[in-house]
């Protein structure tokens, strides 16, 4: 599909494992209609989910993560601290983007879910989460 020409959001994040964007998605999409949002991530060693925040899956993404891709001297991608090369295998396991359908301008999100911004990379402090939006 060709570009809406609407306007795209930037994101700018301090590096936090888990970032929630949840009100940023909302405002962004406020007043909208009915359609799409998409959220992508340009960033080779950041994620973006669909999760409940606050009640312990947050907490449990984060020992996920820690177990599954740690932080040690055993990728063969090396530059950067110790263990980099688990940053960037985060966006192939957990993704770059996620699409969200909106109705009257609101997010069609389940009750608990968040727009969260996974990232694990000790060597870059400042990401960028796009927002587009495809009316429809």
């Amino acid at each position: 599909m060709a570009d809406t020409g609407q306007p795209r959001a930037q994101l700018l994040t301090t590096r936090h494992t888990l970032t929630d964007l949840t009100a940023e998605l909302m405002a962004f999409c406020s007043g909208r209609g009915d359609g799409l949002a998409h959220a992508f991530c340009p960033h080779a060693t950041a994620a973006l989910v669909l999760i409940e925040m606050g009640a312990g899956s947050d907490r449990d993404l984060e020992v996920w993560l820690e177990a599954n891709l740690p932080h040690e001297d055993r990728y063969r991608h090396r530059h950067g601290a110790v263990g980099h090369g688990a940053d960037h295998l985060l966006p192939a396991v957990l993704g770059a983007q996620v699409s969200v359908p909106v109705r009257e301008g609101r997010p069609l999100l389940g009750t608990w879910q968040s727009l969260v911004l996974v990232d694990t990379n000790r060597d870059n402090n400042r990401r960028q989460v796009l927002l587009s939006f495809i009316p429809g």
